[in-house]
């Protein structure tokens, strides 16, 4: 295999999943795409292609699908089938012209990925026959609904560029538990024959003009990730919360915030280093009276994770959880809690670490939770979306490149 692995250095923990890793970005991303494809082709390999996107109004999505489409076909591998899955949600609060651009990126995306393959279109939100249901179950449900795609296919690409974080935290999540098996299996990232890459077209100062308002007065909880933070059983056991915090996220942050045990430990995460030198500090003024002031979390406290490099936060988040669970072990365990609000690229490196830490945790006495504050209105500047300039990036997190 052509693809090289990047490998963790100055390690803390043994025997990571991700030790040794795949992430690239910029024009690097192609030229990684090339190589895989062309080791798929030399060896005869045909591909059953899954593409998951959001059927949303970030127009990032466009950027990244044209230039997987134009990468694959240029490779000339075989495709067997080809499926673009675009995911709905109708639920949020959205301006007109928002709206509209939805429509239009919908349109763009079914026309450029039907030169490979058919584009099915399914509603995370709706449910049959109207029936009320919380969020928490409906991502659970969705998340079923999303795996019976699965069956029979070698490549799985997610985007994330327009999805909902709670939408691609789900998906994600849910596609490594049916995918990478327990941690003692030597193959654990190549033993089911299925490539999984998670795109982002990141652009944190985008991300950062993103209004997310009005968060639900019930929080989210990812799927298999809630216990912890909602068992009666483990109420009186020690608590940490990493708020992964990002800009225009006050309102989810304090909602989160009132669901926390006042004695509960907090770990701040801020982006550092990061393209704005200070954006550490302007975040730290922007959350200073909910989490520094009223919960007088000392400044020792703060984790920092690298803006642009979703394995070293992957890491740094992972040993933090990890010496907070073999401390507090002698005390009966803990409850880890993790809200991530940041950028793309830091919430896909803060959900690999949740995960594995849960794999870590089958056998210990503690757990790890994923709450959120759901948004019902998104509101940003059309002319800032259109104006971006995302750089993509790609993770390459089981299959091919793993391959011995």
């Amino acid at each position: 295999m052509a693809t090289s692995l990047q490998r963790n250095s100055a390690l803390e923990v043994d025997d990571l999943i991700w030790e040794n890793y795949v992430f690239r970005r910029g024009v690097a991303v192609e030229d990684l795409w090339d190589d895989m494809y062309a080791d798929r082709k030399k060896n005869n390999r045909p591909m059953r292609l899954l593409y998951i996107a959001g059927r949303g109004f970030d127009v990032r999505a466009k950027d990244v699908i044209s230039k997987y489409v134009e990468r694959l076909n240029a490779s000339g591998c075989q495709i067997q089938q080809a499926t673009l899955l675009l995911i709905g949600f109708s639920g949020y609060q959205l301006s007109p012209e928002l709206e509209d651009l939805t429509s239009e990126n919908a349109s763009i995306l079914e026309d450029i990925f039907g030169q490979i393959g058919k584009v099915e279109t399914y509603f995370i939100d709706e449910t049959e026959d109207d029936e009320e249901l919380n969020a928490t179950i409906m991502l659970r449900l969705g998340a079923a609904k999303i795996l019976n795609f699965l069956d029979d296919v070698t490549d799985i690409v997610l985007d994330v560029s327009s999805l909902p974080r709670i939408v691609y935290l789900t998906i994600l999540l849910s596609v490594l538990a049916r995918i990478v098996p327990a941690a003692t299996d030597q193959n654990q990232l190549t033993s089911h024959g299925v490539t999984f890459q998670v795109l982002v077209g990141e652009d944190p100062e985008l991300d950062s003009k993103i209004a997310a308002q009005d968060p639900s007065n019930d929080l989210v909880l990812i799927p298999g990730y809630s216990e912890a933070f909602q068992s009666e059983a483990l109420r009186d056991m020690p608590m940490v919360w990493f708020p992964i915090l990002g800009e225009n996220r006050l309102a989810q942050v304090q909602k989160v915030e009132s669901n926390i045990p006042d004695w509960a430990e907090i770990c701040p995460v801020l982006p550092h280093p990061s393209k704005d030198p200070r954006r550490g500090d302007k975040l730290l003024t922007e959350y200073d009276n909910t989490l520094f002031a009223k919960r007088q979390t000392p400044l020792s406290n703060i984790i920092y994770a690298h803006e642009g490099h979703p394995f070293e936060v992957y890491r740094q988040l992972l040993e933090a959880m990890l010496r907070f669970r073999n401390t507090l072990s002698v005390i009966g365990g803990s409850r880890l809690v993790v809200t991530p609000l940041a950028s793309k690229l830091i919430t896909v490196g803060s959900a690999l670490a949740c995960f594995e830490m849960k794999m870590r945790s089958v056998d210990s006495t503690s757990g790890v939770a994923i709450p959120y504050a759901e948004p019902k209105r998104y509101v940003v500047e059309v002319g800032a979306l259109r104006s971006s300039k995302a750089d993509l990036s790609v993770l390459v997190l089981t299959g091919d490149p793993f391959q011995g």
